[in-house]
């Protein structure tokens, strides 16, 4: 029963890190990198679409995306969306494709770029808690139900606090690759 728990756990502390990862993949570092538009949402027919819905987004230079539209009425819309967003970028369109240019990020933005990855980071680490406040809890239950004796609760307790910290260690080193990659120059 205590193996139920522990997997369970497990699998939710690994979704967890997975969540992390895609949304670390969404900050802007030095080199172009399609997935920094994943957030942006472009109104087009009334309804809400990531970029990635309707167009190719492609990267031929290491400071350039080229975003390639399927449907040709939808240029306009997505330069806005790209203009609203927080990524400080200029879109440039040529009626066929939309160009953005990513500038090299300066001191300043490196360091609030350094500050979200610090805050996904803590944010992945307080899942993972949580995770473990409701296994602890799981196991209170089983030991207050009479299924498990209080050596195994202590033992269950010792195995979800070791898997915490095998995953909050985790976060903590795709935090740390993350922040490198933002401060590469």
């Amino acid at each position: 029963m205590i193996q139920d728990v522990m997997s369970d756990a497990d699998g939710r502390m690994a979704k967890a890190l997975d969540a992390l990862r895609h949304n670390l993949s969404s900050v802007r570092t030095g080199r172009a990198n399609p997935s920094i538009l994943d957030r942006v949402m472009v109104d087009f027919y009334g309804t809400s679409s990531p970029i990635n819905q309707l167009a190719s987004v492609s990267v031929p230079e290491s400071r350039m995306l080229v975003i390639q539209p399927w449907d040709k009425g939808s240029i306009g819309a997505i330069e806005k969306a790209i203009m609203k967003s927080d990524l400080g970028v200029t879109p440039s369109n040529d009626g066929q494709v939309i160009r953005i240019a990513l500038p090299p990020l300066t001191e300043e933005r490196r360091k609030q770029m350094v500050k979200i990855v610090h805050q996904q980071v803590e944010d992945a680490k307080v899942s993972i808690r949580n995770v473990r406040r409701d296994a602890i809890s799981n196991i209170k239950e089983l030991m207050n139900e009479k299924m498990i004796s209080e050596n195994d609760e202590r033992r269950g307790e010792h195995q979800v606090d070791e898997l915490t910290k095998k995953h909050t260690d985790d976060a903590d080193k795709i935090g740390k690759a993350k922040e490198a990659e933002v401060l590469e120059v």
